[in-house]
């Protein structure tokens, strides 16, 4: 409960700092509003042209284990990302800029910006957006111009497209090259092995019906041979097909393999179940890391332990092809052995039957086997000039860009929003920084906290002089509660001297002082205000009295005391007026004389109050807390420097004076509410009372108009 009340408190001190601050945090919101306003005017208007593509790969990525034809093209995750930064580059934009002579459209007083500077702005204008998991992508362009935004965005796919087909046409030109050339050496190795076997037949006198077939001119054993060395050919063929197959499986390892494996293309069922799963778990990850979150994150930890156990699954699976693989290799290797046993065997009993035809034979195996290769390349060749010259697509124009009718710069919408958000930010930011700068007294707490004082009483803003009401009022009520703490904080009946004094002028203690000796009157005490401010006396005007003879009148002559000592029109209630302003006020108050006045007081009246000029202005009021039973310390409230308070309560202890507490004035309860509890009297009087209450600010503004104020003190 304590922790609620606790965050309740911080609550309405925020709360309360806004309502003090009200104007400024408003005046803040208005300026930003009307800045965003005005500068969103101003904006020239841009419009946004798109063009929507599908980036397509023509080259196919290495895999084995695959059944299919290897040149079809595959999924290249890696494509479309690739293509969103190709596209943001000079290579692509510097042609874009030269054949829409962007340089010229965009000369401003017939000066042309440089080709740098036409890139720098066009990639301002520039927006490129990837459709995720896809290879789509979504070209913008801002313009203020809405034709020259679409002829931008679709120039960019067009020079990107011309470009893309033109690499890969040189590539492919370079490949058909490298296969004419190996044609032709080809070629020549053929010719030779058909003049070898020419020379053989010749000179060993070997008729051969068929010499570009493959039927062999020796006995069945050659046949024989022939079989046997195809197989052994094939054997080793398995074995080289397996020994590679392995050697790429075992270069590949750990992550590398994870990565790489979607490329293997493993027909494998329970790799193409998990591999979905894992790079679901990869992509999760990098999202996550891409979105501020850090390495140790739950999330992000909890998605790396899943990707973990998919890639720990996954290179189980790989272990086990790689263990069948090398049993089928054993196996392969073993049978190939056992061929080429079998191939030494028959290769000795023809050596033992070989006849002068043996040398033409493998004359002629060699030149047909040449031929087959050469036939081979041969196609390759011609397959490849083939794909050159067919039509050839980089991208698929899905959407062509076409000049928009509306801008879409500036979002006025979302400009006000965000101006009023940052003007409201501003605002409270600014009240709140005031109100750190702002070292007055707040609340009754501060004082307290400073001084080590108890507050007497909070006097709300706008009372006015209470001996001019008719009948009893609110404002009053806070007056009999400082009366009533006076009597139950002060050392004795006895200790009936007080003044008040304040650091500064203009804050309430003459105003103060009357409407406390009112209500002590009251209250049937004999009630004496001496106006010992004889810098700027004014509780003569206050009470309407003459101040032709008063204190300085009976400090300075031999008059007496019931001279200079004058009724009010308050019962009980007396005034001993300054008198004539001297030139040496402090000499005056220090002096013998005015001891034995304050001790005659004593004996005289119930309560006597001293009005005297403010603590840290002159010395006077130093002198009478030194001479008086107490000292009331009056503060308006957010007026002056908390060091302030602190001097006077210093001031009047220096001189050996006695504080009795303070009271906190001119609180303004519109903006701090949390002193509704301490004056919430007013809810107990009667309406016509209430209407009194809030005539009185008009009623002040008049009595200021008529060059009096009754709610303040000049000095």
């Amino acid at each position: 409960m304590a922790q609620n009340d606790d965050v309740k408190l911080h609550f309405l001190d925020y709360w309360r700092v806004i309502r003090v601050h009200w104007v400024l945090v408003l005046l803040a919101f208005f300026l930003v509003l009307i800045t965003a306003a005005i500068v969103s005017y101003f904006q020239p208007r841009e419009y946004q042209s798109s063009v929507f593509i599908e980036v397509k790969s023509t080259a196919s990525n290495p895999r084995i284990f695959t059944n299919g034809d290897p040149n079809i093209p595959i999924h290249d995750p890696q494509l479309a990302p690739t293509v969103f930064q190709a596209i943001q580059r000079t290579g692509i934009l510097y042609p874009v800029i030269e054949q829409l002579k962007l340089q010229d459209k965009w000369a401003r007083d017939g000066v042309r910006p440089t080709k740098e500077q036409a890139y720098a702005m066009l990639r301002s204008k520039l927006d490129v957006d990837e459709v995720r998991n896809t290879d789509l992508l979504q070209i913008s362009v801002f313009n203020t111009n809405p034709q020259e935004a679409a002829d931008i965005a679709n120039k960019i796919v067009s020079v990107y497209q011309d470009k893309r087909v033109e690499e890969e046409k040189e590539i492919l030109n370079r490949a058909v090259t490298t296969m004419n050339e190996e044609v032709s050496k080809q070629q020549k190795r053929v010719d030779d092995s058909a003049t070898e076997m020419s020379r053989i037949r010749e000179q060993e006198h070997i008729i051969d019906l068929n010499p570009e077939g493959t039927e062999d001119t020796q006995a069945p054993i050659n046949n024989m041979v022939v079989k046997q060395e195809t197989a052994v050919n094939e054997a080793d063929t398995k074995v080289a097909t397996l020994q590679s197959q392995l050697d790429q499986i075992e270069k590949l390892k750990g992550q590398d393999l994870m990565r790489m494996l979607a490329t293997l293309n493993i027909q494998d069922p329970t790799i193409q179940k998990i591999m979905p799963n894992y790079q679901e778990a990869v992509a999760q990850e990098a999202l996550l890391l891409n979105s501020g979150f850090g390495e140790n994150h739950p999330k992000v930890r909890a998605v790396h332990a899943t990707q973990q156990v998919y890639s720990k699954q996954l290179e189980e699976q790989v272990s086990s092809i790689r263990v069948a693989l090398e049993k089928n290799l054993g196996t392969a290797q073993a049978t190939s052995n056992e061929l080429r046993r079998h191939l030494e065997e028959i290769n000795s009993k023809q050596l033992a039957n070989k006849t002068l035809g043996a040398n033409y034979t493998r004359a002629k195996n060699t030149y047909i086997k040449e031929k087959a290769l050469l036939d081979g390349v041969r196609t390759r060749a011609q397959s490849q000039t083939m794909e050159l010259a067919m039509p050839r697509v980089a991208v698929s124009v899905k959407q062509v860009a076409e000049p928009p009718s509306y801008p879409v710069r500036p979002r006025v919408g979302l400009n006000l929003m965000l101006g009023g958000l940052v003007g409201l930010v501003v605002g409270l930011g600014l009240a709140f920084f005031i109100e750190y700068l702002d070292t007055s007294v707040k609340t009754m707490e501060d004082v307290e906290n400073l001084l080590g004082l108890p507050v007497l009483a909070i006097i709300p803003k706008n009372i006015h002089l209470l001996h001019k009401d008719q009948g009893d009022t609110p404002d009053a009520e806070a007056y009999r509660i400082l009366r009533t703490n006076i009597e139950f904080n002060r050392k004795s009946p006895q200790a009936n001297t007080i003044s008040l004094v304040s650091g500064g002028p203009g804050e309430g203690k003459s105003t103060t002082i009357a409407n406390l000796a009112f209500i002590s009157a009251q209250g049937g005490y004999s009630t004496l205000v001496v106006d010992a401010d004889l810098r700027r006396p004014v509780q003569h005007d206050i009470f309407e009295l003459d101040n032709t003879v008063g204190l300085t009148n009976y400090l300075t002559t031999e008059m007496d005391l019931h001279e200079v000592i004058f009724p009010t029109t308050v019962e009980n209630l007396s005034l001993l007026p300054s008198g004539i302003l001297p030139s040496d006020a402090v000499g005056i108050l220090n002096s013998q004389r005015m001891s034995d006045l304050i001790a005659e007081l004593k004996q005289r009246y119930d309560i006597v109050f001293f009005d005297s000029p403010p603590m840290l202005g002159v010395s006077d009021a130093s002198v009478l807390a030194s001479e008086v039973d107490q000292t009331i310390i009056v503060v308006q409230h957010r007026r002056f420097p908390r060091a302030m308070l602190t001097r006077v309560k210093q001031a009047v202890i220096g001189v050996g004076g006695s504080v009795l507490g303070v009271v906190l004035n001119n609180v303004d309860l519109k903006h701090d509410q949390n002193y509704y509890y301490y004056t919430n009297y007013y809810g107990y009087y009667s309406p016509r009372e209430k209407d009194n209450k809030r005539r009185r600010p008009q009623e002040a503004a008049v009595s200021t108009r008529n060059g009096h104020s009754d709610s303040e003190d000049d000095y």
